[in-house]
């Protein structure tokens, strides 16, 4: 340790024990300084591969947390920034104008759906969310309903760590407890009971039709994550269920936002997971796997209707700016992600590793202490009895050789679409052995 008065630099002989200094001094999320879960230091990643100090290589079953959806250390994104730089690595959105702001937002146009025509650009999917939520509130203000002030949404979600998405995680099972004196009070519901629409009935849509109800006066916005609920448990759920939402919506006049942050660019099989439903939203958020997991960068699309409200009511500007909005970098690297997503075969290898971890997976339903094996698209998620032991289990995985990160009761992967049907293989046996050893404690 150093006296507060001594300033740490980063000498050769600091960074020659760099571990060390950044167990001491580097906040990682979710983490404790006084007991700090352990780390594992990274020298470099490569196509699926993340290759350890030590030399050890995982696959990665993560896509660092569900980003990199090309794997890492493309050349084609690589030398999308490459050729960047050597215009502007970054320039205030404020005022001015660039080209790969306006080249990545008309990709985000063609691609989603037909009436989301005007994207606000921020820096992270907890951001967009909260663009999102200022979008449908002053929406209402500039038609003159200060009313609609509230947001109404079901439980078990989750849509960011920041003070207003926040507000809209799951009040009771979410990660936020702590903070709940300080977030806004908003409406929410029972979450979605069904798997698939065969499975749908009237009453697992009862409990957001009686809070919409009995609240849309009072309410501006719905938000969902679209039949996968994300970080707040994993749930997938029926197209017909958001089918039913955009109905309600659309009778008590309230706006539907959609948040794709996880689900977005491929993930579920679809390129956006509303097209299970055939529907719109009137505010999308995206993020995550937007850049290919390369840079933090996101996006808030919405229609005309809300745009032109918010721009012709008072004060006849949106009130969001953030200062690396529309980063020429990130948006470089987001347009040649899009590119290597389309031009590629990306459903064809989404669906080989929704094949896959639907076999690999199988055996955990016949462990006692799993209470359900779900999978869609690229996402394999074991849910078990209880919450895991995380420095018992990491390790584990570890030296399996596949990085997985659970949470909670949830032992699941979200890879890059790149990997091999023998790498998916690999992640489910490690997840399978990983959790038949739990049982056995």
């Amino acid at each position: 340790m150093h006296d507060s008065e001594t300033p740490v630099r980063a000498t050769p002989a600091l960074m020659a024990d760099w571990q060390r200094f950044d167990r001491q001094h580097v906040w990682h999320p979710y983490s404790s300084m006084s007991d700090p879960l352990p780390t594992y230091p990274v020298r470099c990643a490569q196509g699926v591969h993340i290759e350890l100090e030590d030399g050890r290589r995982l696959i990665d079953g993560m896509a660092s947390w569900w980003a990199a959806i090309h794997g890492y250390n493309h050349p084609m994104l690589n030398a999308a920034i490459q050729h960047q730089l050597q215009d502007m690595a970054h320039v205030m959105f404020g005022g001015l104008a660039h080209r790969p702001a306006a080249r990545l937002a008309a990709q985000l146009i063609e691609l989603t759906p037909d009436r989301l025509q005007h994207v606000f650009f921020s820096d992270s999917g907890s951001v967009a969310v909260e663009v999102a939520i200022k979008m449908a509130i002053q929406y209402w203000q500039a038609r003159g309903r200060q009313d609609k002030q509230r947001l109404l949404t079901v439980r078990c979600g989750y849509h960011g760590d920041t003070l207003g998405a926040m507000a809209v995680c799951d009040p009771v099972n979410g990660m936020h407890h702590l903070f709940v004196p300080l977030l806004m009070k908003h409406y929410f519901s029972d979450p979605p009971a069904c798997r698939s629409d065969d499975e749908f009935r009237d009453e697992h849509i009862q409990s957001f039709r009686d809070q919409l109800q009995a609240h849309h006066e009072q309410t501006a916005a719905v938000i969902l994550e679209p039949l996968v609920q994300g970080a707040g448990g994993m749930r997938i759920y029926c197209p017909e269920f958001l089918r039913q939402v955009r109905r309600l919506c659309d009778e008590f006049g309230v706006l539907l936002i959609l948040d794709e942050i996880a689900t977005g660019f491929g993930r579920t099989g679809r390129l956006f997971a509303c097209e299970h439903a055939d529907i719109a939203p009137d505010i999308m958020c995206l993020g995550k796997a937007l850049t290919g997991g390369y840079m933090s960068l996101a996006a808030t699309l919405t229609t005309e209707q809300v745009a032109m409200g918010i721009s012709e009511g008072d004060p006849g500007i949106f009130m969001h700016g953030p200062t690396f909005m529309a980063n020429p970098l990130a948006c470089s690297v987001a347009s040649a992600s899009i590119e290597l997503l389309i031009d590629g075969p990306w459903q064809a290898r989404v669906g080989r590793i929704e094949a896959a971890l639907q076999v690999g997976l199988e055996p955990c339903r016949a462990l006692a202490h799993v209470t359900d094996v779900r999978v869609i698209g690229a996402i394999g998620v074991v849910e078990l009895e209880r919450p895991v032991d995380m420095a018992w289990i990491q390790p584990r995985f570890v030296q399996r050789g596949v990085w997985i990160r659970p949470f909670r009761n949830l032992v699941y992967v979200m890879p890059p679409y790149v990997v091999d049907e023998d790498q998916v293989t690999t992640l489910t046996r490690a997840m399978c052995d990983v959790v038949a050893e739990i049982g056995e404690q």
